[in-house]
């Protein structure tokens, strides 16, 4: 049970809900209560703790469960979160599909599997799907929800339904596409990034500060399309004004890079020197991180309509 199964417990936790984890190592289901616990109480100390129930309540609602069939009694939804690999999520499923009814929705973590090749073949195929959370879940709010060809428009509603209640904010990707949409669009992000670099155009320290202090200000609120509206008379005038020239730009950027070593080593060094690449000062900048999009998100839940 890592960060992100640790974040989804706490997550549906703070909704309320009565959560079992399931590890197949007793000693990781004992870790990762342990962590909740200690985070869940430094939440409450930051005034952050998500929910209307107190860090005791909610950890009162969270147990852990040494066999699967136990863990998975009764329960409403399933949420998978074991390492990124397809023969030991297909396996799990096979596992869930052989015990589970047929109202229990079955969903997996994964950010980047296809739906159709985790979920093939299983008989409630029709009550599975993805729900691709962001990393780290607890501060940003975003889940990509993926159907199998096969799922049910009433698993995405009910799945739709329950990320709202516990505070996260679902989307609905209508059909697989390789990297869903959040990846696709950060991969266009990093390749663009990377050739600047690779050419000289730009150092690695000076781009990020491009989306940090430019670009990701405005998609901190609005997205790339409201801002094409927001930046002209609406979009038909926007289209009208710049396409031409977005057009001219597009067909300068160069092949998909390889990312070669050269170039990691000279991004590498430059990101050293504000963050070593050592795992304490690593760990302390993802604490900051974690800190920023806290308060991020209190900024946020003032100033926009839910």
């Amino acid at each position: 049970i890592g960060v992100i199964g640790r974040s989804w417990a706490m997550l549906f936790a703070g909704g309320g809900f009565q959560v079992k984890l399931y590890d197949i190592e007793q000693q990781q289901i004992r870790n990762a209560l342990e962590h909740i616990r200690k985070e869940m109480k430094l939440l409450e100390q930051a005034g952050a703790l998500k929910g209307s129930l107190s860090a005791e309540e909610q950890l009162s609602l969270i147990s852990g469960c040494p066999n699967i069939q136990e863990a998975v009694e009764g329960a409403v939804h399933i949420q998978e979160c074991v390492p990124e690999d397809l023969e030991l999520k297909k396996k799990i499923f096979a596992q869930l599909d052989s015990i589970v009814d047929d109202r229990v929705i079955l969903s997996s973590s994964t950010s980047c599997l296809m739906p159709s090749k985790l979920f093939a073949g299983l008989v409630h195929v029709k009550q599975c799907i993805v729900a691709h959370p962001v990393n780290p879940p607890y501060y940003i709010p975003l889940v990509e929800l993926v159907p199998h060809p096969e799922t049910a428009p009433t698993t995405m509603d009910r799945t739709h339904a329950l990320m709202k209640k516990i505070g996260q904010c679902p989307m609905r990707v209508q059909k697989e596409v390789a990297g869903f949409v959040l990846n696709r669009l950060q991969y266009a992000i990093i390749s663009e990034a990377w050739r600047l670099v690779e050419e000289g155009i730009v150092s690695p320290s000076d781009l990020d500060l491009v989306m940090s202090e430019g670009l990701g200000m405005r998609y901190a609120f609005i997205g790339p399309l409201e801002t094409m509206h927001l930046n002209a008379e609406g979009m038909l005038s926007y289209c009208d004004r710049y396409s031409e020239g977005m057009k001219h730009v597009l067909k300068t950027f160069g092949p998909i890079p390889e990312f070669s070593r050269a170039t990691a080593e000279k991004v590498n060094q430059d990101m050293c020197v504000k963050v070593p690449d050592d795992p304490e000062h690593l760990a302390a900048r993802r604490q900051w991180r974690d800190e920023c999009l806290m308060r991020l998100a209190k900024l946020k839940s003032q100033v926009q309509p839910q």
